[in-house]
């Protein structure tokens, strides 16, 4: 990690908010139980500057209804503290919901932005639904692609964006300030990490960018995308820091090799169901949080390969 310049550059950020209060975020988390995801509306104080990372759009599987209560909170939480939002970002095309960007950009504005290998994401499930070539594959329908090391800004807080891939190739930590939103890399210490078996995941690289993220300070402030309460833990939890993670997280401490990791993670991953909402997810989330186009009766269709997967 030594001539890692775009985690030096993060680290750097890092330190000079945890000097400085004044470059620290405001964070408010929004749990939807039903997915288990955690969204956050990021803002900073000075100019009310925010960004909302991994909405989540309520879907009803045995129905095909979409709905719009988990983002509705959003927006109200947005409204009432006078918000700007300039920022809508996914932290990888998720696998257990579907994004609500679309519906809250119409709402409040911002940018829609992900990692730049979501190019290989839409290739891989493009041809796994059979999309077809109206199906554009090249990070068009969002208004950014992010490349490891690039920096933003959120009013007047600084924002670099770190590549992490292995649970799909597409993975961004964000780093705001002193607050990382690491997306499904990592969970609470009690519950471990990601599963890195779906298609263009891989284990190795999975460790590889965990502990590129546990290396960063110690006092580093994560915020995780999901949890599933670990057994004994009765309340949910989505805040943890590197220190807490290094000396804790079950799968993935100081001490644990990648080789031992990946063995871990190799069988484990074996005996996992597939996410409930995996089809209509991946299937909306590569194409930013929208419906497949309507078909000629002017109906969306979610497809669901058989005997694929």
């Amino acid at each position: 990690m030594n001539n890692d310049q775009s985690l030096q550059s993060a680290s750097q950020q890092i330190a000079r908010a945890q000097d400085n209060k004044g470059l620290r975020p405001s964070i408010a988390g929004f749990f939807d139980e039903a997915t288990n995801t955690v969204s956050y509306v990021v803002h900073d104080p000075k100019t009310s500057e925010a960004a909302i990372i991994d909405s989540v759009l309520d879907f009803e599987a045995a129905s095909g209804r979409t709905s719009n209560g988990s983002a509705d909170r959003i927006v109200e939480y947005v409204t009432s503290n006078n918000l700007k939002v300039t920022w809508l970002i996914e932290t990888h095309a998720h696998a257990d919901h579907i994004s609500a960007a679309p519906y809250l950009q119409t709402k409040l504005g911002g940018k829609l932005a992900i990692g730049r290998e979501i190019i290989r994401v839409q290739e891989v499930f493009g041809k796994l639904f059979n999309a077809g070539t109206d199906f554009e594959r090249d990070g068009s329908q969002f208004d950014k692609l992010f490349d490891d090391g690039e920096t933003f800004s959120l009013g007047e807080l600084e924002g670099i964006a770190l590549h992490v891939p292995g649970h799909t190739p597409a993975d961004m930590a964000f780093i705001i300030g002193d607050a990382a939103f690491v997306g499904d890399t990592i969970f609470m210490p009690d519950f471990g990490t990601a599963r890195a078996d779906f298609p263009g995941g891989d284990a190795h690289q999975l460790f590889r960018s965990i502990r590129r993220l546990l290396s960063l300070p110690d006092d580093t402030r994560l915020f995780l995308c999901h949890d599933y309460k670990a057994p004994g833990r009765d309340e949910y939890a989505w805040e943890t820091t590197v220190k807490q993670q290094r000396e804790e997280n079950v799968h993935v401490k100081d001490g644990v090799t990648e080789d031992d990791f990946v063995t871990m993670r190799t069988t484990r991953d074996k005996g996992l169901d597939m996410p409930k909402l995996i089809m209509p997810s991946v299937q909306v989330n590569i194409r930013g949080g929208r419906l497949p186009e309507p078909e000629d009766n002017g109906v969306s269709y979610i497809k669901i390969p058989v005997n694929a997967v």
